[in-house]
């Protein structure tokens, strides 16, 4: 029962933080995408227009399947917008299309948190790639071997524990720029922040519940690893 207690302890409560964050910012966007903004701008319109304050000329904003599909890509300076958030006028699209926009202007303007997670993105795909085999490897291999599979845990869990965590300034920020420039555009009433609010605090829990989620892990693995050396 002692050896369960890592898991127990370490893993199992981030299982119930993702679920719980995921089902957050579902309950947030499914109430607030089904109410209209007064002025009835697009989510485009609004990525666009706090763009364009900004000076930024040269992203591409397009329509991309599926539900809070939305990013930024900063390599090919496209901004990807959801259907219902492209098109749609809600309080929720039009909070995360100016999130979103909000991410463009950090690459416009040099934000050193958005830099810092770029340069990581080549060092981050090489550890989830290693991450499905460390999860299973120090069960199934015993000596040397099981040793490697360890510190290639410990190592995959670090470098996305520190992305995760440079990832919260970063979200944070674009939303706290999206809901400043939503007023300030004069694309909602400062009542109508309310739902924004709503919709981009829920979506800040998934990132903390992931940075949670690695923490957790890197933890767990520099516990088997402690063990083994003793």
């Amino acid at each position: 029962m002692s050896s369960l207690l890592p898991i127990l302890i370490l893993i199992v409560p981030t299982f119930v933080l993702g679920f719980w964050a995921q089902s957050k910012i579902r309950s947030a966007y499914g109430k607030y995408v089904r109410i209209p903004s007064r002025g009835r701008i697009t989510g485009r319109e609004a990525a666009l227009a706090v763009m364009q304050k900004a000076g930024i000329h040269d992203v591409e904003i397009v329509q991309v399947r599926g539900e809070l599909t939305d990013h930024y890509d900063p390599v090919n300076k496209r901004l990807a917008l959801s259907e219902l958030n492209y098109n749609g006028t809600s309080l929720a699209a039009l909070g995360v299309a100016a999130h979103e926009a909000g991410h463009a202007v950090q690459h416009a303007v040099g934000y050193s948190a958005l830099k810092t997670r770029m340069a990581m993105i080549p060092v981050v795909n090489i550890a989830a790639g290693i991450m499905p085999w460390v999860m299973f490897g120090p069960f199934l291999l015993f000596g040397a071997a099981g040793g490697v599979f360890l510190y290639l845990g410990v190592g995959a869990y670090l470098v996305m524990t520190a992305f995760h965590l440079i990832t919260l300034p970063v979200e944070f920020d674009a939303s706290r720029r999206a809901k400043k420039e939503l007023v300030s555009l004069g694309i909602l009433d400062r009542d109508e922040l309310v739902g924004v609010n709503k919709t981009l605090d829920a979506a800040a829990w998934t990132y903390v519940a992931a940075f949670v989620s690695s923490l957790g892990y890197l933890i767990y693995f520099l516990m088997l690893l402690s063990g083994r050396r003793d």
